[in-house]
């Protein structure tokens, strides 16, 4: 099918005519605003006041969704923004890790802004086209794709055809049918979200990129919060950036070299440590499975458990049997981490596509246990097939994992049973049930209508109908700010449990891993140290979300003197590099500590944007239970010597004169205490007050005391 056929066959209803212009110093200097309900389409102006207070990326993206929505706008209204940044490295092709975009919208499963980093080509291929941003508001009458054209310099809005939504056909189709040839397949990237965001609040996006190795559409994935669900509901069926292709210096940086440099020395380290380290190319971030098993990190049977005798079934040699060796896996062009892993050639046992043979990408680390062990299940068939599905689908596979283990963990306590799950089996390790699970949620029938929801809701709604102990399911439910929790256990790492609970967005493992600093290694003992590392971790991967980078070069790969330096933890040499590429690209001058900067302005932004929305405070930074510690006698047990000799150690008290329910009141007691004296800690050091709002001098020295900002603090100061 041709282009000349999509005309014919898809009603064109808004045009838009631009004028291309080069990128300069990393920045278009404009952003593309598109109402896919009234047909506006105009640009707008970046400031050097935006670029200075907001870098880019997920800090352009919230200043825009601020400045389109109110204090009552919910995920539904017209006047919500899905908007889609880039940042000034992102596209570069000359060091590792820096085609990726940041999605911004207020969630459907939060009722605040969620931002989800994502690869695939279309951010650096919408940037190439003109634009440091896309704002998507309004909704459609009808389903719509919205074609953003460099070839043409055209923005145009079509009415969808009779095309399916689920994102694998999708993206394959207008792959195929916008591309001049096949070459120029290459130059097509496709934003969508399947079925299941039609009927749930957990969809999610997929950013398709060609492979030119397998000659195969691939996607990426925009998981958390739902932005999949906002996509459908204003009822846009595909998202389409079409460029004229990618050339040396498209970013027009200042100094192209200096990041050559920079690149071919990363380059070297990837060929000769990776294999010593983390395996990424091989194995991709699944070869972290069997090392989380044996430091009881990987979530089982709804995160009660922290290991498993067959998690060896799921190991990192186990998923390097299934991917494809010796194909360069990178999701933007220039990448050397080559972890975008893929199981090719994949024939389907179930669903809509039984029989079909797909290319599923992954599964990385995340689903290995979100589509696995969360739900006692250790067969690489199931994590395999779910995974595909959950993509095409448009399904978080970290939500439905989460939410799956509560699930199944609510069905063995008499919470749910067969008759309320429409005749499903959903106790722990049933694949079958599991399955179809997921593909009740992408019809939106019967339970999984219900699951569809998430664990928030699914609490809320089980509670309302009698179902069970509201408070046994609130400490079991792996949820906070409505956010699913990802896939680690935090029981022993008081950082890692903040890391979760005090993020903007919800329980993301991308803003801190502390876990193998502060529970392995013992490197940050002291509340103090423990504040310390909850503000630098958070604010420097915020900056890679500002940038448009990917934050796994940074560190799963380090220099082999890399543990000589006084704070390895942070790879120095890396943070290094990153100074370095920021200054070859914009030719500003850059530091370290201009650097936090950069992320404390957005990072407090994001706080307050929180706060607007109603949220934000030290009461929305509570954490589920079963994030930190023992809820059921079960679970004590299971690791009884353990949490004995904390209660003798740490407590004071001595086990032998307790019983099993005094022993876990007590270590409830204690853990309870010391997280809330790690949000007073944690505050302190971001300057915060003890609500968890921004203080107004603290703001003031960022720079960030903004009328509009000052606004929604000042009367909680």
């Amino acid at each position: 099918m041709s282009f000349e056929n999509f005309q014919n066959t898809h009603k064109l209803l808004y045009s838009y005519k631009y004028t291309w212009a080069p990128i300069e110093k990393g920045y278009n200097n404009r952003t593309l605003y598109v109402n896919v309900g009234t047909g506006e389409i105009h640009e707008k102006p970046v400031s050097a006041h935006m670029k200075e207070k907001f870098t880019g990326g997920k800090g352009f993206g919230l200043k825009l969704l601020w400045e389109a929505t109110k204090p009552t706008t919910r995920w539904n209204d017209p006047d919500n923004e899905i908007v889609i940044s880039m940042g000034p490295i992102c596209g570069i092709t000359q060091y590792s890790g820096t085609g990726k975009s940041l999605v911004v919208t207020i969630s459907p499963q939060t009722d605040i802004p969620i931002d989800s980093n994502v690869g695939g080509f279309f951010g650096p291929f919408l940037k190439f086209a003109g634009f440091d941003s896309l704002e998507i508001q309004g909704k459609a009458d009808k389903d719509v794709i919205v074609y953003i054209d460099e070839t043409r310099e055209l923005i145009e809005i079509y009415e969808a055809g009779d095309e399916s939504s689920d994102s694998h056909l999708m993206a394959e189709y207008l792959t195929e049918t916008l591309a001049s040839g096949e070459k120029d397949r290459l130059n097509v990237s496709v934003v969508s979200a399947g079925t299941a965001a039609d009927n749930s609040l957990i969809g999610m996006l997929n950013f398709s990129f060609f492979d030119s190795k397998r000659k195969l559409v691939r996607l990426k994935q925009a998981g958390r919060g739902g932005i999949g669900t906002v996509l459908r509901d204003k009822k846009i069926k595909a998202i389409v950036a079409h460029s004229k292709g990618v050339t040396g210096n498209r970013n027009g940086v200042i100094d192209l070299q200096a990041i050559m440099e920079r690149g071919k020395k990363f380059n070297r380290e990837m060929r000769e440590l990776d294999d010593k380290q983390c395996e990424m190319r091989s194995k991709g971030t699944a070869h972290l499975t069997l090392v989380m098993n044996d430091y009881d990190l990987l979530p089982v049977n709804n995160f009660k458990f922290g290991s498993h005798p067959d998690a060896v079934k799921i190991s990192g040699d186990v998923w390097k049997t299934f991917f494809t060796q010796g194909v360069p896996d990178g999701c933007w062009i220039g990448c050397n981490m080559a972890c975008a892993k893929g199981v090719d050639n994949y024939e389907l046992r179930s669903g809509p596509y039984k029989g079909s043979k797909v290319i599923v990408d992954g599964p990385e680390y995340e689903s290995t246990s979100s589509l696995g062990s969360i739900a006692g299940i250790f067969n690489p068939d199931f994590t395999i097939e779910s995974n595909f599905y959950c993509d095409t689908y448009g399904i978080c596979t970290i939500s439905y994992g989460t939410l799956l283990g509560f699930v199944m963990e609510c069905f063995e306590n008499g919470i749910l049973n067969e008759e309320r799950t429409s005749g499903l089996k959903l106790n722990f390790g049933n694949a079958d049930s599991a399955m179809e699970l997921l593909h009740m949620i992408s019809r939106g029938e019967g339970f999984g209508k219900i699951a569809g929801q998430g664990v928030h809701k699914m609490k809320e709604i089980f509670a309302a109908n009698g179902w069970g102990d509201p408070k046994f399911m609130q400490d079991i439910g792996m949820e906070n700010k409505g956010l699913e929790y990802s896939q680690y256990v935090s029981k022993e790492s008081l950082a890692q449990q903040g890391g979760y609970a005090m993020t903007n967005k919800g329980p993301q493992h991308d803003e801190a891993w502390l876990i193998f600093m502060d529970m392995v290694n013992n490197q940050i003992p002291t509340f103090e140290k423990k504040a310390e590392a909850l503000h630098y971790f958070p604010m420097f991967r915020t900056w890679f979300g500002l940038q448009g980078l990917c934050k796994l070069p940074w560190n799963d790969v380090e220099p082999e003197d890399n543990h000589t330096h006084a704070e390895p933890g942070k790879v120095p040499e890396h943070v290094d590099n990153y100074v370095a590429i920021y200054q070859a690209v914009t030719g500003n001058e850059f530091s370290k500590e201009e650097l936090l900067r950069q992320s404390e302005r957005v990072y407090n932004f994001q706080r307050i944007f929180d706060i607007r929305l109603g949220k934000g405070l030290r009461a929305n930074d509570a954490q589920p239970y079963r994030a930190a510690g023992p809820v059921t006698e079960e679970e004590y047990l299971s690791r009884q010597e353990r949490y004995d000799g904390q209660l003798f150690e740490l407590i004071g008290k001595d086990p032998s004169a307790m019983t099993l329910g005094e022993k876990m009141a007590a270590t409830r007691a204690y853990r309870e205490d010391r997280y809330e004296q790690l949000l007073d800690a944690v505050y302190a050091r971001r300057g915060w007050n003890k609500n968890g709002v921004p203080t107004l001098a603290h703001l003031k020295n960022l720079g960030m005391d903004l009328p509009e900002v000052l606004e929604v603090v000042t009367p909680l100061q």
